[in-house]
């Protein structure tokens, strides 16, 4: 924390350094010291439950670790300051972090509360001139959000060590987007693939202008058509009939704009458009809120405060969006009416929706200063905000309808007339461009031909990070600061893996979430999430005490921990899965079991019998060079190893082998797979200490067609695998890679 040695009469204390360097700026010179607290200063302990469940659920707060040198800092500038003003975040962690650093203030100094939607002069001045004080609701729902998360955590994480293995936890939030993970994945696995097919004849009306249809009815009634021979059947009744137009309707439709961002459906367009993280997206999108360097011009915050469900925009911000675009584009591009786009029930009506703090300031000036994943969120930003505004796009839509005995096709088209919002947006149409020429109701038409589909059935899709973002909001699941933390800790803990930009959840996430929804499906379950995230809400309104929703919870909740503590030995003879493997040690059949490094054989004669084996071993290449027997590849505390395959009566063990030399000068060593303490796999050179090389992606030993380099590495992107040079970051295609 940086600090001037004067202390001013004004004290003003954000959590961010960021938006400290940002602030300065503005209040250079207005008698303001500014101090920065890097987040929450207090927290539960690590170690233990800290909340003091007898006496109304007290919470014992720490100050974290390594934060005690800035709780000091902030406790000598307050005692010299005539007012003191708390600007952390406008929301439930920002509120708390602003508490937590109130009481431990001189309590015959009470602090004042700002709030900053968005770091400009005019904002900050405003909320500056008239301050607030820290709303205790706020802090109440986010103390009872944080005493639920550790009363789950810590009271049903142990059943999970007992029956599966030690160190795993379960997450009120986050296992329930876990299950829908989960759930996802059994309806591809149970998926049945379905054949129908689909008839598209031709038509050609008086004019011999052909257009395309499609059999929407038999008999009016939805077509069925399951097989070839059902199609054919059809086709041959089709080309029977003589057919007219009973309906032809030509009309304008309006399609409007997109509504502004929020936090879910920006985190959605982030990921779709740049596969960019839920974590990354946020990241970004803080810098771009708390301030970017403009030059001259010195720190800006571009955009408003990005953690938000609320559409609604400004008034002013509006008045100036379509000054801009009645500039830019022309009158007709201006709405009739003002847009006001509507938030869903419950959400934070104080913010606003993410929008640049001025339009005027477009993608093109600031790019000078932002780099390049900063532009692009950015750009999306303040090209949806501005598109929000516009004017309805509008088409011509042209709809046909032809029958002929039972049968009844219809054809339809649009033509777009005038851009509207699309003029900024630059939207590709996906649709098939289809004519269709004049007709009249009545009007004979000739059928020219037909043509026939086969089609089958598809499975759900995998989750990305952006729809998963998006289905954990239409459930009610979590709020706009929680996303990005609970797809972080899934993956954290193991439990899915992002392959591809989908998620697919592990062997063990499957097991975890069997166990919490056969056991505390009344916790795990979305309606009872989502009646919770309300009831944190009415907490955060005044209409519900923090203490009634504890007990409410509670009451239950030792209820289901008291008859699962008595099925601890019955879960973990149900995970157990019988095999056909006999145990060489006594002969008994052995079963497959979970432990600390996954599933492992076990004998079923345990504990007189103590033999265990690895399940489905690896083959590695060569021979122990101890005892001569095959080599096999054990996953262990640090990852994939190789070891004797007479393991432990051999104790020979070496790293996993890729095959690439080390590239470092003077340096003969090899790459090995390794593992970080958080069970990243990560590749590194055999002779650490003495070589520190090391990389994330799997190395291939090739060498770059471009550079030289010695090796290159394995990639992951829409198109799947690829190669990539991390010294000239040069993309191999296939055909220089060889």
């Amino acid at each position: 924390m940086e600090r001037r040695e004067k202390l001013s009469d004004k004290l003003l204390i954000v959590e961010s350094p960021t938006k400290a360097r940002t602030l300065e700026r503005y209040l250079r010179g207005k008698g303001y010291d500014i101090l920065s607290s890097n987040g929450h200063i207090m927290d539960l302990p690590k170690n233990k439950l800290g909340v003091d469940i007898e006496n109304g659920f007290k919470p014992t707060y720490d100050v974290i670790k390594g934060k005690l040198k800035i709780v000091k800092i902030i406790k000598k500038a307050a005692k010299n300051a005539s007012s003191i003003f708390l600007a952390t975040d406008p929301d439930r962690e920002g509120e708390a972090i602003a508490y937590h650093i109130a009481q431990k203030i001189d309590e015959r100094k009470v602090p004042f509360r700002v709030l900053f939607y968005e770091i400009t002069k005019e904002n900050i001045e405003k909320a500056l001139e008239d301050p607030g004080y820290i709303n205790l609701n706020l802090v109440k729902s986010q103390q009872a959000r944080r005493i639920l998360d550790r009363l789950v955590g810590y009271k049903i994480s142990p059943y999970l060590w007992k029956t599966v293995r030690r160190g795993l936890s379960a997450g009120r939030v986050q296992s329930v987007a876990l299950r829908l993970v989960c759930e996802r994945e059994n309806a591809i696995k149970d998926f049945v693939k379905e054949e129908y097919w689909t008839i598209e004849p031709t038509f050609k009306n008086k004019d011999n202008e052909n257009f395309k249809a499609s059999l929407v009815k038999i008999d009016e009634k939805k077509p069925k058509i399951e097989t070839e021979k059902d199609a054919d059947a059809l086709v041959s009744e089709i080309k029977k009939e003589e057919y007219i137009i009973s309906k032809y309707e030509k009309k304008n439709v309006e399609k409007s704009p997109p509504p502004p961002f929020i936090t879910s459906n920006l985190q959605l367009e982030a990921s779709t458009k740049f596969n960019f993280s839920a974590k990354q997206t946020m990241a970004i999108a803080q810098q771009l809120y708390e301030g970017i360097e403009l030059g001259e011009e010195g720190p800006v915050g571009l955009i408003t405060y990005m953690r938000t469900d609320s559409f609604r925009v400004s008034e002013k911000a509006q008045e100036e969006a379509i000054k801009f675009i009645k500039s830019e584009f022309g009158d007709k591009f201006v709405p009739k009416t003002k847009r006001i786009y509507k938030s869903r029930k419950g959400s934070q009506g104080a913010h606003e929706a993410i929008r640049p703090t001025s339009v005027l300031r477009r993608p093109e000036s600031a790019e000078p200063y932002l780099d390049k994943n900063q532009l692009r969120i950015y750009t999306i930003i303040w090209k949806r905000f501005v598109a929000s505004q516009m004017a309805n796009a509008i088409y011509e839509s042209v709809t046909a309808e032809i029958e002929g005995g039972k049968f009844l096709f219809r054809a339809t088209a649009r033509k777009l007339l005038f851009e509207g919002y699309i003029k900024l947006l630059k939207q590709e149409s996906k649709e098939e461009e289809l004519s269709i020429p004049p007709l009249a109701p009545g009007e004979k038409v000739e059928l020219v031909s037909i043509e026939k589909s086969q089609h089958f059935t598809e499975p759900p899709k995998r989750y990305t990070e952006g729809t998963l973002v998006k289905e954990l909001e239409a459930k009610g699941i979590g709020r706009p600061s929680t996303y990005a933390p609970i797809i972080s800790t899934i993956q954290a803990r193991g439990y899915v893996k992002k392959m591809n930009r989908i998620f697919v959840p592990t062997e063990l996430g499957m097991i975890v979430i069997k166990i919490l929804i056969d056991y505390f499906e009344a916790i795990f379950n979305y309606d009872f999430t989502k009646d919770m995230e309300e009831e944190l809400d009415e907490i955060e309104e005044g209409k519900k005490e923090i203490l009634s929703v504890l007990n409410d919870f509670y009451n239950s909740f030792t209820g289901m921990l008291s008859k699962v503590k008595k099925e601890v030995v019955k879960i973990k003879e149900d995970l157990e899965e019988k095999t056909d493997t006999i145990c060489e040690a006594c002969g008994k059949p052995m079963v497959i079991r979970w432990g600390k490094y996954g599933r492992f054989l076990a004998c079923s004669g345990y504990p007189e019998c103590k033999n265990t084996k690895q399940l489905d071993v690896e083959k590695a290449e060569g021979k122990c060079p101890k005892c001569g027997a095959p080599l096999a590849i054990r996953r262990g505390k640090f990852g994939r190893f190789i070891s004797c395959e007479n393991y432990p009566k051999c104790d020979y063990s070496s790293s996993v082998k890729t095959g690439v030399q080390c590239p470092n000068k003077d340096c003969n060593g090899e790459i090995v797979e390794k593992k970080t303490k958080k069970g990243k796999v990560f590749y590194g050179c055999n002779r650490y200490p003495k070589c520190k090389f090391a990389l994330w992606d799997k190395p291939v030993p090739k060498q770059c067609p471009h550079c030289k380099y010695p090796l290159l590495v394995e990639k992951y992107g829409r198109e799947g695998v690829y190669l990539f040079c991390s010294k000239c970051k040069a993309k191999i295609t296939p055909d220089e890679s060889g």
